[in-house]
Order: structure tokens, then C-alpha cells, then sequence
């Protein structure tokens, strides 16, 4: 087989989920470009506007739905309709997630669980959802998991993201060695510092980003575009044998820390 028909999604159907701002829309429209065919969620439908016209001139199918993941029928029922929309599913992206900064001592259960319910929690359902379908269509599949620098170190200030961060890289290699044998190959990409709306305050602090880019060897901080090439291998046959894994996309800065 050609190397680059490794990489080719034609005619597989990938759900993104966040996917109306920032690193969940970048996927979505890599995805799209590869050849898949999308259904794209977030808690707005109207917010995925912008990413379904991105993805129009590509010729694929794709269809949005509102979805809480924090609310573990509705990632079911989400689930199920974006299967009867594009009438499979072999790519799942669990990119839904929130952060808040804030001091340990200050954290209360309100944050935590926020934080969890849609880092973790969430994550699990969506994935326990579309496992179930490609289980039933007995094809396998393909689950990419969005994790971060603090599934492997610790940042100051961001316990609850960590922690939530931390058991998704864990949940991560618990479902690949579950569903292997099935042919459901679960990893995860984990993103260095992207500017993103979720994280763009940081990078309004001068002092930050001078710090920051003293921890980065490339020297810069990531582009959308440089997680391109990881998803898309994950979500293909390129990566047919590789499972349980996460590739951090991230300049070198764990290599450094």
C-alpha cells in the first residue's frame, strides 16, 4: 500500500466533540481534509456555525449537535444520533474539556466537579457510547483522547485540570488494553501550550510568555496546525498497530522540565 493512502479518512466517519472554537475545530476541519465524513458537537449548536462552513468546501457530510458531555444520557443520545446521521462511526475526538486557574486552598467541590465531570467524566461516556456502536458494527475503530503537559507533570495552580488530565491519560491505556482485541485503538495527543480562547489570558501577561518560552526548546509556542499531523495519524491505518499511547505535541518542553 502507498505510505500517504495510510493517512487517507475517506469514507470514515469521525465524531469531534468541542468542536466550535480553537483545537476541536482545527481537528474537526484536518479531519474533514483527510477524507472523513463529520458530526461535530458543543454545548451550543449554533456555535458550530463556523466550524460546519470550514468543512463545506471539502464535500464531506457533516452534521452538528448540541451536547453537554457532563450529562451522561445526553453523550448517549448524541452519540446514537450522530451514528444514525452519518450512518457509522470509526473516529471518535474527546476534545471537550475546561480549565480554571486557581490556588489549591481555594478550590471548592463546584470547580472540581465541573472540571472533572467535562475533562474526565465526559470523556468516558463519549467514548463508552461510540465503543458500543463500533462493538455492535464489529469493524474497530479509532478514539483520540485530548490530554495536556499535566497528564505528566504537575503545574502549580492547576490541580484540578491536572488531576482531571492525569486520569484521562490513565483511562486512555485502561480502554486500549480492554478493547484491542476488538479492534478499538485508543490514544490520546497531548498539546503543549496552544493559544487558544480557553487559555488566551495567559497569554495577554508579558512576564508568562517570556517564562513560558524558556521551558519550550523549539523556541515558540504551538500553532493549531502542528496537531494536525498527530490526529490525523491516530485516527488512521498509518497507526493501525499502535494503542494505548499518548504523543505529546509540545516543542520539546517535557523533554526540558
Amino acid at each position: 500500500m502507498a505510505v500517504l493512502k495510510l493517512f487517507d479518512l475517506s469514507g470514515r466517519k469521525a465524531l469531534v466533540t468541542g468542536a466550535s472554537r480553537g483545537i476541536g475545530q482545527r481537528l474537526a476541519i484536518a479531519l474533514a481534509d483527510a477524507g472523513a465524513d463529520l458530526a461535530v458537537f458543543a454545548r451550543s449548536r449554533a456555535d458550530l456555525a463556523q466550524t460546519l462552513a470550514a468543512i463545506q468546501p471539502f464535500g464531506r457530510r457533516a452534521s452538528a449537535f448540541t451536547l453537554d458531555v457532563r450529562d451522561e444520557a445526553a453523550c448517549s443520545a448524541a452519540v446514537a444520533a450522530a451514528a444514525a446521521a452519518l450512518g457509522d462511526i470509526d473516529i471518535l475526538i474527546n476534545n471537550a474539556g475546561t480549565e480554571e486557574i486557581r490556588p489549591s486552598v481555594e478550590v471548592d467541590a463546584a470547580l472540581w466537579d465541573r472540571i472533572l465531570d467535562t475533562n474526565l467524566r465526559g470523556a468516558f461516556f463519549c467514548a463508552q457510547a461510540a465503543a458500543k456502536r463500533m462493538l455492535e458494527a464489529g469493524h474497530g475503530g479509532s478514539i483520540v483522547n485530548l490530554c495536556s503537559l499535566t497528564s505528566h507533570v504537575g503545574i502549580p495552580t492547576a490541580v484540578p485540570y491536572g488531576s482531571s488530565k492525569s486520569g484521562l491519560l490513565g483511562m486512555t491505556r485502561g480502554l486500549a488494553a480492554e478493547w484491542a482485541a476488538h479492534g478499538i485503538r485508543v490514544n490520546a495527543i497531548a498539546p503543549g501550550y496552544f493559544k487558544t480562547a480557553m487559555t488566551e489570558i495567559f497569554y495577554r501577561n508579558a512576564t508568562w510568555r517570556t517564562e513560558m518560552l524558556k521551558k519550550i526548546p523549539m523556541q515558540r509556542f504551538g500553532k493549531l496546525d502542528d496537531l494536525v499531523g498527530a490526529v490525523v495519524f491516530l485516527a488512521s491505518n498509518a497507526s493501525n498497530y499502535v494503542t494505548g499511547q499518548c504523543l505529546t505535541v509540545d516543542g520539546g518542553t517535557i523533554s526540558s522540565i
